[in-house]
């Protein structure tokens, strides 16, 4: 049986997956104290979950190495470690930005983002040892593991991926899946949030395309777990499933600031495909569960069970808590879009790589994931003790219900897909 987990995006406030993380390595240890390697074979992860996700499988054998290095470094974040926050860092990016609004016509290059994140990939390539995922896979420590991020310059939705066996890629409307050595630049691509951070270069297919955060246009963000054999998965995700709201009480009066706006655009970015496809899902295991019992030992239908754990309280009213942490270069260009004040909370959040914020979202991870204890320790301990009691899996050259996105495809697993 194998175990799958999934990150999901949210910029900064994909601290709070560490905390659940915490919590998943704590209920391991007390059902095989004496295992060091993680029960989560699989891993996929998109956005700043790709970051996360990538630094646990470096550490699939040794899972409380890998939470504790990833706490130790969120607890200790700060904003300049993930982006420029100098005075001259930010002037120039708020004057290219001014000059391609004021002057279009005149300006030879536009602007790339809002922020330079050139110090996260200083970081990434420094405290991220990717040649420890291809020794994982070898050690079969760990099965897979993927990132996700979309080319702005074919409106393709990509899935890099990493396993420990040749895994047949899929290619669905506008999204696909290639097998990489998976390197800093995929997660800088996966993690470059629209407008704020720059798109980056890959090669795909022989050419150069842009790619930025994964989050957009993700139909189907458990679909590369279920490709890569899943039968459970659990879902840490940034931010709850729900509209967001003002931080401040009540509602603001008047045309709403360009944060108000920017920050309902990332909620559709980060909240929207997570929910549909886990009802897409459910859909297909009913479906499932009403075949003959006599067609499963003929076929390889598979039921697969998601477990999401998500924010139990407002993200965004933990940010206006922690919006005066953030330097006051960043305060002052997030003013001109109206995000230094708690109606603009939600959208500053993305950015407020700040230690005291990011130490409340561990703690809300950790408690939210506990909460869950009783279903965790069932899956985890079902994995770790070998139990395949509820897997429905039977021989090659049958059919299953396994691609949940665009249309929740039924294929034959001896496909190309």
């Amino acid at each position: 049986m194998k175990l799958a987990l999934v990150l999901m995006g949210g910029g900064a406030r994909a601290a709070y997956q560490v905390g659940a993380l915490k919590a998943l390595h704590d209920i391991a240890r007390e059902l095989a104290p004496n295992r060091r390697a993680s029960p989560f074979t699989i891993v996929c992860g998109t956005s700043a979950g790709a970051i996360n996700a990538a630094s646990i499988a470096s550490h699939a054998d040794d899972f409380e190495l890998g939470v504790r290095r990833l706490v130790d470094f969120w607890s200790n974040i700060r904003a300049e470690q993930v982006y420029r926050t100098d005075w001259r860092g930010v002037a120039a990016a708020g004057a290219r930005w001014l000059a391609a609004m004021s002057f279009g016509w005149a300006v030879r290059r536009s602007p790339r983002a809002l922020f330079d994140n050139s110090p996260l990939a200083e970081l990434l390539h420094e405290a991220l040892d990717f040649s420890r995922i291809g020794e994982m896979l070898d050690s079969h420590a760990l099965h897979a593991l993927s990132v996700t991020a979309l080319s702005y310059s074919s409106g393709r939705h990509m899935t890099f991926y990493q396993a420990e066996e040749p895994i047949q890629s899929w290619r669905r409307a506008q999204r696909g899946a290639r097998m990489v050595a998976l390197t800093p630049e995929h997660l800088l691509a996966s993690a470059a949030i629209p407008y704020l951070f720059p798109a980056v270069p890959l090669e795909l297919d022989g050419c150069t395309e842009y790619f930025g955060d994964g989050s957009i246009r993700q139909t189907a963000p458990l679909s590369p777990a279920i490709h890569f054999g899943a039968h459970r998965i659990v879902v840490l995700g940034a931010s709850a499933p729900r509209p967001e709201v003002p931080a401040a009480a009540g509602i603001e009066s008047g045309y709403p600031s360009l944060a108000q706006i920017g920050q309902q655009v990332l909620a559709s970015v980060f909240l929207d495909s997570i929910g549909a496809d886990i009802e897409r899902i459910d859909n297909i295991n009913r479906m499932i569960s009403y075949l003959p019992q006599h067609v499963e030992p003929e076929s390889a239908w598979r039921h697969v069970e998601v477990l999401p754990i998500a924010p139990s309280e407002r993200i965004e009213i933990l940010a206006a808590r922690h919006l005066k942490r953030l330097p006051v270069t960043v305060r002052g260009l997030l003013g001109a879009v109206g995000g230094n004040r708690a109606a603009g909370a939600s959208f500053a959040s993305y950015l407020l790589f700040e230690a005291e914020f990011a130490a409340e979202l561990i703690e809300l991870g950790f408690r939210d994931a506990l909460a869950q204890r009783g279903r965790l320790a069932e899956w985890i301990g079902s994995m770790l003790h070998g139990d395949e009691a509820r897997m429905a899996l039977g021989g090659a050259g049958g059919v299953r219900a396994h691609e949940t996105g665009d249309g929740a495809d039924v294929e034959r697993t001896n496909d190309d897909g």
